[in-house]
């Protein structure tokens, strides 16, 4: 089970999350942060530490919210960023979105 990044990272990627992962699994787009879900160790680390509590354990997704597990695993796919599975972000960045997330007109002002 891994741990979900949501509406509230739009445009904010505030990034106190990132150094915070034992893992080194949190990615950044273009307007937000993904959670890699196959290097995720579900510690729930970068969840208290997320001022704007855009991180939830899949399992304990809001209703409305679901589909960002989709997004997150979908942006590290070939048809989004083709990060694959690099094993760590290691200051990775991508200046792409997933679709969902390139036209949404939500989030939090940067």
């Amino acid at each position: 089970m891994a741990h979900v990044i949501t509406t509230a990272c739009i445009d904010c990627k505030d990034g106190a999350c990132v150094p915070c992962c034992p893992v080194d699994c949190i990615y950044e787009g273009a307007r937000t942060l993904y959670i890699h879900p196959d290097e995720c160790i579900d510690c729930g680390v970068c969840v208290s530490a997320c001022p704007v509590q855009a991180i939830y354990e899949e399992s304990r997704l809001p209703p409305g919210l679901t589909h960002f597990t989709a997004i997150n695993r979908e942006f590290f796919g070939d048809a989004v960023s083709a990060l694959g599975s690099p094993g760590g972000a290691d200051g990775k960045r991508s200046d792409c979105d997933h679709p969902g997330i390139a036209t949404a007109s939500v989030g939090v002002a940067a």
